[in-house]
């Protein structure tokens, strides 16, 4: 009896964490289904500010009376100093695979050529993204070409990846600059589609697909794959892989792409020699380094919503957005 109680208590309890996950997974999937209608808002934020106060909180603490005295009197001084006139405008860019954020970017660039001035101001995009869909990441680079269209220098800092897609965007910067470590390239194209076919036909399940045009659906995931199709199909990823280095080669005329657009990755420190980036850093030190000569702001977007529903629009987004991706990696060949 004490054996079936057990059973009886763990299958009780199993079916309540079920039942709790699936709560929240409800929470956090109507939470997603409400941010994509809750109205966004520009923000901007001077990072000017951020350096001076955390500067000015660690010399206070580190110096006694008389220190302090004399610091804060010279800080009075500086603020009546004429300021730069640059001004170096930061966005950011995060990317998955379905190159979500683009619609978000495109936002942003829109506030930034706004106020920002050609030939006088400095668009840094910081850029990570291991890469993505064709479509989404073509149009993410869009974006950041329309600051190079007017004239407005553009640089991408790249601290961790910017591989495929994401190195497709960074190539349309006038500098590239990345961390040490950092990987770059993955000049190739790659599609990934699941066939189930032979396993429908085990099983004597029939599958029809009826289409219009002769190349319609070339590849399916429970229609036979024909030479024909899989020709066809590989005919597509050839010619995108083609557009792709080109857009590479034209951007870029000291890396060899010949010899780079091969899909292959590389750290940043030996992309320098292969003329994949221009400088090493990170783009905390480049924005570091940029004070003294340009006054350095952050445009950003946020969503006008409390805390607790914005932590969940954003887990809800996050999942939606990895649905959306894996859905679109079988519509449209990655560029990743």
């Amino acid at each position: 009896m004490s054996f079936w109680l057990d059973i009886g208590d763990f299958a009780l309890k199993a079916l309540l964490i079920v039942a709790a996950i699936g709560g929240v997974a409800a929470l956090v999937a109507l939470a997603a289904r409400g941010s994509r209608e809750e109205p966004s808002e520009i923000g901007l934020r001077s990072l000017d500010q951020r350096y001076d106060a955390d500067e000015a909180l660690l010399k206070m603490a580190m110096l006694d009376k008389r220190g302090r005295k004399a610091f804060l009197k010279a800080r009075k001084a500086a603020k009546k100093i004429a300021k730069p006139d640059k001004r170096l405008i930061v966005l950011r860019f995060k990317g998955d695979l379905a190159a979500s954020a683009a619609g978000r970017l495109g936002r942003e660039v829109d506030a930034a050529l706004s106020v920002a001035r050609p030939g006088v101001d400095e668009i840094v995009a910081r850029v990570e993204s291991p890469g993505g869909t064709v479509a989404g990441y073509g149009l993410a680079a869009a974006q950041l070409r329309r600051f190079v269209e007017r004239k407005i220098q553009l640089t991408v800092c790249v601290d961790q990846v910017a591989a495929s897609g994401g190195y497709m965007m960074a190539c349309v910067a006038d500098k590239i600059v990345a961390a040490p470590f950092a990987l770059v390239g993955s000049i190739g194209v790659v599609a990934q589609v699941p066939n189930l076919n032979r396993l429908l036909k085990k099983n004597d399940i029939d599958f029809e697909e009826i289409t219009a045009g002769e190349f319609k659906r070339t590849v399916s995931i429970f229609g036979e794959i024909t030479p024909a199709g899989r020709e066809h199909f590989q005919g597509k990823l050839d010619a995108i892989h083609g557009a792709f280095k080109r857009f590479v080669a034209a951007r870029r005329p000291r890396a060899d792409i010949d010899k780079l657009g091969n899909g292959d990755v590389w750290l940043a420190s030996e992309a320098l020699e292969l003329g994949l980036v221009d400088e090493i850093s990170t783009a905390d030190d480049y924005l570091l380094r940029a004070r003294p000569t340009a006054l350095i702001y952050e445009v950003f977007t946020h969503p006008k919503s409390g805390r607790l529903k914005a932590w969940l629009m954003d887990a809800g987004s996050s999942l939606g957005d990895a649905a959306r991706a894996a859905l679109t990696r079988l519509g449209s060949p990655p560029l990743t």
